[in-house]
């Protein structure tokens, strides 16, 4: 083999790997990595299979994975490990507050009945102000974070008054049962669950307290890259929601199967909600600021942040 041949070759070699390198770096970049936890409509998306159906012509893959809840989600995110997915309205403060690089995308309605203060079914606690110094279990930085602050305003306590134990739900659930724990905050459906299986009772809910949004959020360099598979996303979501709040009767028996969870335990955490994705707005983001100056106040988190800047514009 002569020099020019020689030379050819080692340049169609290179070629070869480049095309071959070029082509795994294609396949990467068309995989959509979605998180989500125990409940919700994302999950119910994901059972119905209705977003493989919309971006497989696109040459897309979805890859879902569930977390116990918000914090350890947008942690996912931040690590570039999760493209999208849904937390309540506290993880996504804690979350920008440590620099993750996201971007809230929509919002589901108020869900205020959704997340509640509970308290063992024979126990002393009859109302939020029997809880000063008292032991509470919640999933650290969720939304029900924000819940017990505001519940232990509105009774006349501050947050120092009582002691918090972290613990993500399964373990709360555990400490709960056993007593070791006076009281737990919790969300749906594991509220609904708690209280089917051990009576729980509720000192509050969010109801007159807060709001409770669902929120969806995506990395910045994703929806950068692929903002059309972001819309997609919202829009089968969309789709998701209209068919709920068309067959309300039908939500809990299929989301059963996929949680684990007892049709009938479901069927009160589906009426504890409101569902029908909405875009961002100025007066969700003022609620979502107005959070993230009391968990400043509180030094819950470290410095101030702008929610206006982790907005879609």
């Amino acid at each position: 083999m002569n020099a020019a041949i020689r030379y050819l070759a080692k340049i169609a070699l290179a070629g070869g790997i480049a095309l071959g390198l070029a082509t795994v770096a294609d396949a990467q970049d068309k995989i959509v990595r979605i998180g989500f936890q125990k409940y919700g409509t994302l999950i119910l998306l994901k059972t119905k299979g209705l977003l493989e159906e919309k971006l497989e012509p696109q040459g897309y893959t979805v890859e879902w994975t569930e977390f116990p809840a918000g914090p350890q989600l947008l942690e996912a995110l931040n690590v570039g490990s999760v493209d999208f997915g849904t937390t309540g309205e506290a993880p996504p403060i804690f979350a920008q507050a440590a620099g993750a690089p996201l971007v809230y995308v929509g919002y589901e309605p108020p869900a205020p009945e959704a997340e509640a203060i509970i308290v063992p079914k024979d126990g002393p606690l009859k109302g939020v102000a029997d809880l000063k110094g008292k032991k509470v279990a919640l999933n650290k930085g969720s939304n029900v974070h924000y819940l017990l602050v505001k519940a232990l305003e509105k009774a006349g306590l501050s947050y120092s008054d009582i002691e918090v134990s972290f613990l993500p739900p399964a373990d709360a659930r555990a400490a709960f049962e056993k007593g070791a724990v006076d009281a737990w905050v919790i969300w749906e459906p594991f509220l609904a669950a708690a209280e089917a299986a051990t009576g729980a009772r509720q000192l509050a809910n969010g109801t007159g307290v807060v709001d409770n949004h669902e929120f969806y959020l995506a990395s910045r360099n994703f929806i950068n890259a692929h903002p059309g598979v972001v819309d997609t996303i919202v829009a089968s979501l969309g789709e998701v929601d209209t068919w709920i709040n068309a067959n309300r009767s039908d939500v809990a028996e299929q989301f059963s199967p996929a949680l684990g969870l007892p049709k009938e335990v479901l069927e009160v955490a589906v009426e504890r909600r409101q569902y029908g994705v909405k875009p961002i707005t100025p007066e969700v983001v003022a609620a979502q600021q107005k959070i993230a100056d009391v968990f400043h106040e509180l030094g819950l988190i470290p410095s101030a942040i702008k929610i206006a800047d982790a907005v879609q514009k």
